[in-house]
């Protein structure tokens, strides 16, 4: 199984932008961890950063028949793009949307998620451990083809 996440806007800010909610680790501490647990759960898969909507598009639609599973935090993109959901909808790969903050207690805006519509899952507030989740619960799911 070959998994791609994806990391959104300000999601680089990792570990200076508002610690209190988002923790002190820095992305590049993300980044690893989310390798360890793909290999952890035997599967491989790439990481993405990018402040960019429209790379986040085109890594998706990229995607198609080459990965088996999408784990997503497109950051405020979440609140925003319906070109993130329509790309997700296109490539029909299983999805799994993870934030790291609880969202749904935060302001009003972050509690609407287009790419919810599609994502068969979505794990908030959970920090880091989202990430690992999120892997295992595609390894499990869909990794033993």
């Amino acid at each position: 199984m070959k998994i791609l996440t994806l990391n959104g806007v300000n999601l680089n800010m990792l570990g200076i932008r508002e610690p209190s909610i988002y923790g002190d680790k820095n992305y590049e501490a993300l980044d690893k961890f989310i390798r360890k647990c793909y290999k952890q759960n035997k599967v491989s898969g790439d990481v993405l950063q990018t402040n960019r909507e429209y790379e986040l598009v085109e890594e998706i639609q990229g995607a198609y028949n080459n990965y088996d599973g999408i784990i997503i935090n497109a950051g405020a993109y979440t609140h925003t793009s319906v070109a993130i959901l329509d790309a997700l909808k296109a490539v029909s790969i299983p999805t799994v949307e993870v934030h790291l903050s609880d969202v749904n207690a935060r302001e009003d805006f972050r509690k609407t998620s287009y790419i919810s519509l599609y994502a068969e899952k979505v794990i908030t507030g959970k920090g880091f451990d989202g990430y690992a989740e999120a892997v295992k619960y595609l390894a499990d799911k869909y990794g033993k083809k």
